[in-house]
């Protein structure tokens, strides 16, 4: 008997879907050891025309009848957004429908409900496709790894985000220039705050961050989330001359004595040597470090309809085999409970560019500052301008509370006249 398929919204993602099944129908029966077909298909409106070559009988504005009909064997869901997808995901479950979502915010934000009743009904929650579009990354750091210990998740995880920074660091250009580019060629919506506020990043570290730490603590209002659009040409310059690039990060973090966890998303410097600091243009890539494993990298399309409806299609194969198999594989029971803890708390390096008073005594003044606060400063470098100076200087390993404070100590000095710029600085081995 043929696995049914309803799907949940037929945009760039959904087309891509319908596509894939029915020009790999023959692969995905043998594959799964059955035929797969579609269901139905909900959507908002009828009568658009969708290009894809189905009966309009098909589909239906009806999602809710939809997602609990008797023939139905799995829900995809591609429509996105907190509400309807969260209760049409729950009647699905609880019909005993599995369900396969690319939905990374409601994930982000209620993934415990989902897994919860997935649980309770003996049915499938696959999600592939909500991180990093195409890379196979959440089955391995929920399966493959479930044997070791990752100690830290680190990756650029927004295409949109790294595309812009890129074009920065190659061209020179600004970030509004940049910006304008990457809305030309499609990377970037019209209203891209989702992207460089980091919206979306913090959306999917709080998934990672579930996954690595088989913790149901963290949500996306625990992430710390930093933006790009402060990032300026002569931030780029200045990672330039430490022979670093700037890259947007999604870093999730085990601390030292594994008691809690550290998530967070912003623009840092990296070393060019750094395997992360070569991933340009709109892709992603996830460094994974882990005690047993050492250190992986995943690397691939992070978005777009084909490469993120390959990551629907992965799941619909697993969760046809379990269909078969009478067996269903979802997180894991257990919880370890870890605790978020503040971004304080997070052990970090800072880059610092101040523009100063350009007198003797002043350097002086700032390295007392650093030192009161409790921060070392690992290099500087002074050049004059006239009656003024720039100082760039960056820190040793330090909290970020500790950071912050310097800062803020500075920016008060008579002496410093403002602080051009303030970055993270991450390597591998940083920890918490």
């Amino acid at each position: 008997m043929a696995m049914k398929v309803a799907l949940l919204g037929c945009g760039v993602v959904g087309a891509e879907v319908v596509r894939l099944i029915d020009e790999q129908s023959e692969e995905l029966a043998a594959r799964i050891g059955t035929p797969v077909e579609i269901g139905g298909i909900a959507v908002r409106r009828l009568g658009r025309s969708r290009g894809t070559g189905l009966d309009p009988e098909l589909f239906t504005t009806d999602a809710a009848s939809l997602v609990t009909r008797d023939d139905i064997d799995l829900v995809v869901e591609v429509i996105g957004g907190i509400e309807p997808a969260r209760s049409l995901l729950l009647s699905a479950i609880k019909a005993g429908k599995s369900v396969v979502t690319a939905n990374k915010a409601l994930l982000a934000e209620d993934g415990a409900t989902i897994h919860d009743a997935a649980r309770e009904a003996g049915v499938d929650v696959f999600y592939e496709a909500a991180v990093a579009g195409a890379i196979p990354l959440l089955r391995p750091l929920r399966d493959s790894l479930a044997g070791d210990r990752v100690r830290r998740v680190m990756g650029i995880v927004n295409g949109t985000t790294n595309f812009i920074l890129d074009r920065m660091d190659a061209q020179g250009a600004g970030f509004a220039e940049s910006l304008e580019e990457a809305q030309a060629l499609g990377y970037a919506e019209a209203d891209p705050t989702a992207d460089v506020e980091g919206f979306d990043a913090a959306a999917k570290a709080a998934i990672l961050a579930r996954l690595a730490f088989h913790t149901r603590q963290v949500t996306a209002a625990d992430v710390h989330r930093e933006g790009i659009t402060g990032v300026t040409a002569a931030d780029i310059a200045s990672a330039k001359a430490m022979g670093c690039v700037v890259k947007p990060l999604a870093i999730c973090q085990l601390s030292e004595d594994g008691a809690s966890v550290g998530v967070r998303v912003h623009p840092a410097m990296l070393p060019r040597e750094h395997p992360l600091a070569t991933v340009g243009g709109a892709y992603n890539a996830v460094f994974v470090e882990a005690e047993s494993a050492g250190r992986l990298m995943f690397y691939g399309a992070g978005a777009g309809g084909a490469p993120t409806a390959s990551a629907v299609l992965g799941d619909l194969v697993a969760v046809g085999r379990n269909r078969l198999a009478a067996t269903s594989v979802g997180e894991g029971a257990h919880d370890t409970g870890l605790p978020v803890h503040p971004m304080g708390a997070t052990v970090t390096r800072y880059h610092l560019s101040l523009d100063v008073a350009d007198r003797p005594g002043v350097l002086a003044r700032v390295a007392e500052v650093f030192a009161e606060n409790g921060v070392s400063i690992m290099n500087v470098r002074q050049e004059g301008r006239g009656d003024d100076a720039q100082l760039v200087l960056v820190s040793h390993p330090a909290p970020d509370a500790a950071l912050d404070a310097t800062v803020e100590r500075l920016r008060a000095l008579d002496e410093v006249r403002s602080v051009a710029s303030v970055m993270r600085v991450e390597a591998l081995g940083t920890g918490i």
